[in-house]
Order: structure tokens, then sequence, then C-alpha cells
């Protein structure tokens, strides 16, 4: 095999997000309900025979060491793979959205390379190192929806009805950290079942980084009112700033303000790269 084309890296909506508490370390524990939708980045690899790695963007550039490459040289270093790769990336999902784009895009790097290396990883060592790339790697990298919980690592399939999602993404974005270093943001919702959530999966909860997001980016306060004004019930997702709304019926969209980014998405059945990894058992 010498090369992976069109591979996708869909993004995910935090259906709710809370903060259950903070770890001695500092790391905030959380649970949540990941949804995977059919909005996507999409990634070409080849295999190159030298020691080397290199990126192309072909849409918009990215940081000089994004977590494309991140994951690309970790996977590498840890596996001892001579091999290199180039790696061409068609971005499309906007950044500080809190959306998993970036997360997504490490996933998608580790599957597709562990491939294109012959490098035959099961699951739970890429998902390993998927924790030292960010919290959200793991999720991307498991293939369906899921309830998290813990920092990230802990992982359940969740099965979830068919839906349709407005996604509304201001210009303004946001960075995560600054949320969670915020010394307003609630720490201590008291911790929830899969069978709460179950009985109404796109009305569940909330996200408790949201009042935070609001104060620190008025835009996601506007985007929220956008789509209020609608007739919808939106909220934000993940740290933020886009924001998004369950869609019962058609409707006709106004403008939205310039550099707004406004798309209606379908959730996915798994992720399209589910059993790209090999068996654990």
């Amino acid at each position: 095999m010498q090369s992976l084309l069109d591979v996708p890296a869909p993004a995910k909506l935090n259906l709710f997000l809370h903060i259950t508490g903070r770890r001695d370390d500092g790391y905030h524990l959380l649970q949540s309900a990941f949804m995977l939708i059919d909005w996507c980045d999409t990634l070409h690899f080849e295999r190159l025979s030298r020691d080397h790695l290199e990126r192309e963007d072909l849409t918009v550039p990215l940081p000089a060491d994004d977590l494309v490459l991140r994951a690309a040289r970790l996977l590498k270093e840890t596996s001892g793979c001579p091999l290199g790769a180039h790696i061409a990336i068609e971005k499309r999902l906007p950044a500080e959205a809190g959306m998993g784009g970036g997360s997504s895009d490490a996933a998608s790097t580790l599957l597709a390379l562990n491939r294109l290396w012959d490098l035959k990883w099961p699951l739970h060592r890429l998902q390993a190192l998927g924790l030292q790339l960010g919290a959200d790697v793991p999720f991307f990298l498991s293939g369906q929806h899921a309830w998290v919980e813990g920092i990230g690592e802990k992982i359940q399939p969740l099965s979830l009805p068919e839906g349709t999602w407005a996604i509304l993404k201001p210009q303004a974005g946001l960075e995560t950290a600054r949320i969670f270093r915020d010394p307003h943001l609630e720490r201590q919702t008291k911790t929830a079942t899969m069978a709460d959530f179950a009985a109404r999966p796109f009305d569940f909860g909330r996200n408790d980084l949201q009042p935070v997001a609001e104060r620190l980016c008025p835009e996601v306060t506007q985007a929220l009112d956008w789509l209020r004004t609608l007739g919808l019930q939106p909220r934000m997702t993940g740290s933020g700033s886009a924001v998004f709304a369950s869609l019962h019926r058609p409707l006709e969209w106004p403008p939205t303000p310039a550099g707004w980014q406004l798309r209606v998405c379908n959730n996915l059945k798994v992720h399209p790269l589910a059993g790209w990894a090999f068996s654990d058992n």
C-alpha cells in the first residue's frame, strides 16, 4: 500500500457536557455524550520510504506543528517505524469551535498511518497514544457515538436516534484553556447516568462551559439568540464557539452575519473509519 486518499475526519457535537469535579493534578472530570456528524475534514496520505514527515495544507494554512504532525510523529517514534509520510489536509471544520476538528484529524492520522505503515497496532494501543494528544482523540478512535467520562478516557458506546442539526459557528473562536482556567466555571455538577440521558437524549442536561464562554465571547450569545429567533432551542458544543440545535422541519434561513458559518448536518451511524484498527482480541 503506497497511499490512502480521501480519509475522512468527522466532527462531533456534545449533546451535553457536565463538569463533575477536578483531580489533584488540575485535570477536570467530565460527563458528556459525544455525537458524530457528517461534517468532515479530508486527509490524504502517501507513504515515503525515507524517514520524513511532511504536511501540505490544501485549503487553509494550519499551525506549523498541528495535531496531525504531532500524531504522526508520536506513532512513528513509539513504534520505531523507519518510514515517513506526506499528509495533505483539506480543512473544512472550523477551528476553535468545540467540534473536535483537530482531535478528529489526529485520530484519522493514527488510523491511516497504522495501515499505511503496516504496524498492525490494536485499537487500545492507538487510544493510549491518542490520550497523550488530547482528551477527545480516544473518542474519535472508538468509532461510534459515546458516553464519555473521566478526562475523556472512559468511553462507552452509545446508541442514538437519527437526527438533523443546525450548526452555527460565529467568526470569533474560543481557546479551551481560557474557559477551564476561569474561576466562575461550574465544577461540581451532580453525576448523571446513561439511563437518565437515554430518556431524552437530545434534550438532556446542559453545557457547563457555556456561561463562561458567553461571558468571554459575546458572539456565542449572539449565535444562540440567532437560532432562538427561528424557534430553535440551541446550546453550545464543547468549549465553543459553535452552537447547534435539533431541526424537526425545514427552515428558511435568513442571512448570517459576515464571517459566520451555518451548516445543516445529520448524525452518523458510525465513524467512517470504524474497524480500521486491528482487533484487540
